[in-house]
């Protein structure tokens, strides 16, 4: 769950040099996530990527699904990679050392490429730190050829559960992701698609659970910190909070998840 908000380094105005181990550890941490692997199995399967087809992913992030792509559309096909962090970018070439995924800088609200030059879209976990998300579908509606196929796979965070902890401060904790461009962006993934023209094919959810044994820290450090500098917490509550959910862990006992959806839909000829 590394879309935490604000400024959390997604959006290129927000985006700190210094702060690309802790995005990088929170995105390594979701691609281990079985919910997240589930949901882009479904996604995989459901836009059925044809070796030798051009594909864009939008926010690559560390490239680990753009490497997946590459894989799936082999040695005649184009998986390009837009990621605006030049140091996500610089993980994500030296990951893809052995892969056919190549990756550029740019915006998800103008995407660097032609009208009509792309077979597939695939965009994850990026709406919802847009302040735009409908300029960014309609940017991938104009970078699909017509019958192209799109995934949208979004987080939610209003569905996100955290336990145990003193209600206020689990409340602040949880608030400080709804500070965020789009943090609803789970919901309305079919209703954006339909408003730019396009054929939704499928539907799909998973509530992800973070392991009830282990804190993930990436994460919540995150959530801690922008309570904190926001002021909707003391560094002493966030710390008592931090020894709950530790000892919670310790026990078993430990519950946060949030549900991110997926839909695929098709651009009409």
């Amino acid at each position: 769950m590394a879309q935490t908000q604000p400024a959390t380094g997604f959006q290129k105005r927000h985006i700190d040099p210094d702060r690309v181990a802790p995005l990088v550890g929170a995105l390594d941490s979701q691609d281990a996530n079985p919910g997240v692997r589930r949901l882009r199995a479904w996604a995989e399967e459901a836009l059925a990527v044809r070796p030798g087809e051009r594909l864009l992913d939008v926010g690559s992030g560390t490239g680990s699904q753009t490497r997946a792509l590459a894989a799936a559309v082999g040695p005649d096909g184009v998986a390009i990679g837009v990621e605006p962090n030049p140091g996500l970018r610089a993980v994500a070439e030296e990951r893809s050392a052995d892969s056919r995924a190549r990756y550029t800088d740019g915006d998800a609200l103008a995407l660097p490429l032609s009208d009509g030059s792309v077979d597939v879209v695939w965009c994850e976990r990026v709406l919802q730190h847009l302040p735009d998300p409908d300029q960014a579908v309609a940017e991938m509606a104009r970078v699909l050829r017509p019958g192209g196929r799109v995934a949208l796979l979004d987080t939610d965070w209003a569905t996100m559960i955290l336990h145990p902890g003193d209600p206020e401060v689990v409340h602040a904790l949880s608030a400080a992701v709804l500070n965020g461009a789009n943090p609803r962006s789970g919901r309305r993934l079919v209703g954006q698609l339909s408003a730019a023209g396009f054929v939704v094919d499928d539907r799909g959810s998973q509530a992800l659970l973070q392991d009830h044994r282990s804190v993930a820290w990436p994460v919540i450090r995150m959530l801690g910190e922008s309570a904190v500098r926001t002021g909707a917490l003391t560094e002493d509550q966030r710390d008592v909070a931090y020894a709950e959910l530790a000892e919670a862990a310790e026990q078993g006992a430990l519950h946060m998840s949030v549900t991110m959806f997926g839909v695929v839909a098709h651009h009409p000829e």
